[in-house]
């Protein structure tokens, strides 16, 4: 990589200040750092780099998603690999022309976010669509709060929420049957919708259940069934996930909490009778349940997100109890069939406030004992 480090310093005066192009010396070293360490070091010393660095933090964060998102190439074809390019290409867009204004770097944290955005998304939906979604959830989910380390809300998710409020119905009716032949899934199924290739609307595991119509288990623990892009296989998700947790990248109690809290809910109420799967009362067990959906996606990937979860420990236990209840809540209470999404929305906005309740609980414990 010499001879490319060796370009990159012939071109980087090109960029600096009274450069040609200094406008764009962001990309040029977002580029660069994406690249290679930087060079440059701290004023003062000590000169250390933790090795818990933002880099490693996110190349971390994309290889756990890599088993759901080569299950997702293979059962929805090569059209989730124009998602991810149209994710990249529209976020990164946003993020160059903050950075330009700001005259700040762009930093690496988008490149989890547009992996992570397609892969909640149905596999079916117009490109149009995920561009316009990523965008938002860029725009208004990060940057005008300041950019990365300073959102309140997970981007992806906020524009997974958009979409879902703006566009209900390309939503809803845009998830396929997933294919198990791989030839045929890649050569037929990547081109946009409307682009004359026929794909069957099916309804995803709790839409169906609503109507009485359970899904296999097995189906749903190996990923062939009808679902966002990334969140079909179980087996997949906990594979990632158990990698996250043993990096230490994500931080095992907000995972607990999230799946404890839903488990016990929700075995509480189909001991009780309290909810209904179907119309016909049909109930499915706790395992079912926990398969179904983008619980163990949003559990592992979404809600395990350092910026915007609690930064104490009691705080992740409640955080993640509070995420785990609500979304049982939504799924069984209201008539919206997935309740992830609001649900760590919902703890995105409690997270500070957790947080400073627990500071000043221990600083006024602290001021007792002394």
């Amino acid at each position: 990589m010499k001879w490319l480090l060796k370009i990159v310093e012939a071109v980087r005066p090109t960029f600096e200040e009274g450069g040609k192009l200094r406008t764009f010396k962001p990309i040029f070293e977002a580029l660069e750092h994406f690249l290679f360490s930087p060079s440059t070091r701290t004023l003062g010393a000590p000169h250390v780099r933790d090795p818990m660095d933002l880099k490693r933090f996110m190349s971390m964060a994309i290889i756990s998603v890599v088993p759901c998102a080569f299950a997702a190439l293979y059962f929805f074809g090569w059209r989730f690999l124009a998602m991810v390019v149209v994710s990249y290409a529209a976020g990164l867009t946003v993020e160059a022309a903050f950075a330009i204004v700001r005259k700040e770097g762009i930093n690496e944290g988008f490149f989890v976010t547009g992996i992570l955005f397609p892969l909640i998304m149905p596999p079916n939906l117009p490109l149009w669509m995920v561009g316009l979604g990523v965008a938002f959830g860029v725009l208004i989910g990060k940057e005008l709060f300041g950019g990365t380390g300073r959102n309140v809300f997970n981007p992806a998710l906020v524009g997974r929420c958009f979409l879902a409020l703006a566009y209900p119905k390309a939503m809803s009716q845009s998830y396929i049957e997933p294919s198990g032949d791989l030839l045929g899934c890649l050569l037929f199924k990547w081109l946009p919708s409307g682009s004359g290739v026929d794909a069957v609307t099916v309804a995803t595991p709790l839409s169906a259940a609503k109507g009485g119509v359970m899904a296999s288990t097995s189906h749903m623990l190996l990923g062939s069934i009808s679902g966002s892009a990334g969140e079909t296989s179980a087996i997949l998700i906990i594979l990632g996930g158990v990698f996250l947790l043993f990096t230490r990248v994500a931080n095992w109690r907000t995972v607990v909490s999230i799946l404890g809290s839903f488990i016990i809910l929700t075995a509480a109420l189909i001991a009780s009778g309290a909810t209904k799967v179907g119309i016909d009362g049909l109930c499915g067990p706790v395992v079912w349940h926990l398969f179904a959906g983008g619980l163990l996606f949003g559990a592992f990937f979404m809600a395990t997100d350092p910026v915007t979860s609690p930064t104490t420990n009691p705080g992740k236990w409640i955080y993640g109890m509070i995420i785990g209840t609500v979304t049982v809540l939504i799924r069984n209470f209201t008539g919206y069939v997935e309740g992830v999404t609001f649900a760590i929305l919902l703890g995105n906005i409690i997270a500070p406030i957790l947080d400073e309740a627990i500071i000043e609980v221990r600083i006024r414990r602290l001021r007792s004992e002394g």
